[in-house]
């Protein structure tokens, strides 16, 4: 968990806007698509709605999707210190505020009180989960016609973290789309963390935008000061509020499994992505990624192997450690854009060599002493990646090393995350583990084949 406060400075707007977040993918979903869908949107408290999904609403109210929005509680707690306003007042102001944001955002929409209290969703979960199960049902569309939009997971904020690890469980086990926003890892997140870079955007109208600042105005209680005595100060600053003002809104996508990617979109998207930058990661920039190398280097069981395999070698940061371990070396990944700078980084080592494949249908036919997939097993549906595995097994030398290694966060429009990949790994191949080590951020593990018995 994230510390921070509201009054905390945080990372200026100025700052998100430098990094790229308009050349994220767009929602990939039409006018069509969103008018045939059911959307279940999910708000810890009133003000929520707005500011993550405000221009979402408006744009699904234009395109005559069906809204229900669910309100868990009613902000009460936002101004704990108030000598002036007691907590139900608070509570029928912001419940009030809600109501016109929301009318003003999707006229259509419907809306329900969960009634729950501000703070303590993390203490009774279950009413909210019935909750979203019913709107579903009540949406009388297929699975995968539903989608849930809720706070992302990962926001910092315990009733927002809480709501949204509760709609991927019911998204999950429904087979229903989900859309994660985010709210205050704008202000502790900076440009540096990885996250942001696997989401999506829904670029907004200029209605869109009006109808979204119209509503955030509604919400006056957290973007003014309810009165000049101590403890009633504005809530919402200014310097925050200009995160929710941009042409766009992020979100954290998992499509519907029937819409989820498989290794048959790898070449496309990673090829958009690294036309579109040459070190999407910042594989040769960040702390994080360089020690993560080191620490896969350090790993190793061997100081040197025959033959050295890399999936989904990205730009090649990695196999350039790997093929000085490796008499022979080879690199593959999907994105011949990736490939290229693979290619030159590689290029002042004889036995390297790089080759474009898309895994697991396409798979090399040498055999290997050293298997690393870092990153990469996560972009594979789960039948493929037991096909991959299967290909691994077949082709690695008895007592050969795998090394694997995997982000542990959701990763958005793809099956698995890597807890899932290291999972299958150890259960489908059954070999011994040499070394494991895990993190917050990610795992890192060494499997060892059987050695031949004589």
């Amino acid at each position: 968990m994230v510390n921070f406060s509201h009054r905390d400075a945080g990372t200026a707007e100025s700052v998100w806007a430098a990094c790229g977040l308009d050349g994220l993918p767009e929602l990939p979903l039409d006018a069509a698509e969103l008018e045939a869908m059911t959307f279940v949107v999910l708000a810890a408290h009133p003000d929520d709605e707005t500011l993550g999904a405000g221009g979402l609403l408006a744009k699904l109210h234009a395109a005559g999707a069906a809204i229900e929005v669910l309100l868990c509680t009613a902000g009460e707690a936002s101004h704990p210190e108030s000598q002036t306003t007691t907590a139900e007042q608070l509570a029928a102001v912001r419940l009030s505020e809600f109501q016109s944001a929301v009318t003003g955002l999707a006229p259509s929409a419907a809306w329900r009180f969960l009634e729950l209290r501000d703070g303590q969703l993390a203490s009774d979960p279950a009413p909210i989960a019935a909750a979203v199960r019913e709107a579903i049902t009540r949406s009388g569309r297929p699975a995968e016609r539903v989608a849930i939009v809720a706070p992302y997971r990962g926001d910092g904020h315990t009733d927002h973290d809480v709501l949204g690890t509760l709609a991927a469980e019911v998204a999950d086990e429904g087979g229903h789309g989900l859309l994660e926003y985010p709210i205050w890892y704008w202000l502790w997140a900076s440009p540096e963390d990885p996250l942001w870079k696997s989401w999506v955007q829904v670029p907004l109208a200029p209605e869109e935008q009006h109808a979204k600042a119209k509503a955030m105005r509604s919400h006056a209680s957290q973007t003014s000061p309810l009165s000049d005595q101590p403890g009633d100060e504005t809530l919402l600053s200014e310097t925050f509020l200009e995160h929710f003002s941009r042409p766009r809104e992020l979100f954290a996508w998992h499509p519907s499994e029937a819409g989820t990617n498989s290794a048959n979109d790898a070449e496309r998207i990673f090829d958009a992505v690294h036309t579109r930058d040459e070190d999407p990661w910042n594989y040769t920039s960040s702390w994080y990624e360089r020690r993560k190398r080191a620490l896969t280097m350090a790993v190793l069981p061997e100081e040197n192997y025959d033959s050295g395999l890399e999936l989904g070698c990205s730009i090649g940061t990695l196999s350039v450690d790997l093929a000085q371990r490796c008499r022979q070396f080879l690199a593959v990944d999907a994105s011949s854009a990736a490939l290229a700078r693979a290619a030159e980084r590689l290029s002042l080592y004889p036995s390297a060599q790089t080759r474009q494949l898309t895994l697991p249908r396409d798979w090399p036919e040498e055999r290997f002493d050293l298997v690393v997939m870092s990153e990469m097993g996560y972009y594979l549906a789960r039948d493929e990646l037991s096909d991959l595995l299967r290909r691994v097994e077949a082709s690695t030398e008895p007592g050969g090393t795998l090394v694997l290694c995997h982000w542990r966060h959701p990763i958005s429009g793809w099956q698995l995350d890597g807890e899932a990949v290291h999972d299958l790994a150890r259960s489908q191949l059954r070999w011994r583990t040499r070394g494991l080590y895990r993190e917050k951020d990610f795992v890192l593990e060494v499997l060892v084949a059987p050695t031949m018995v004589p």
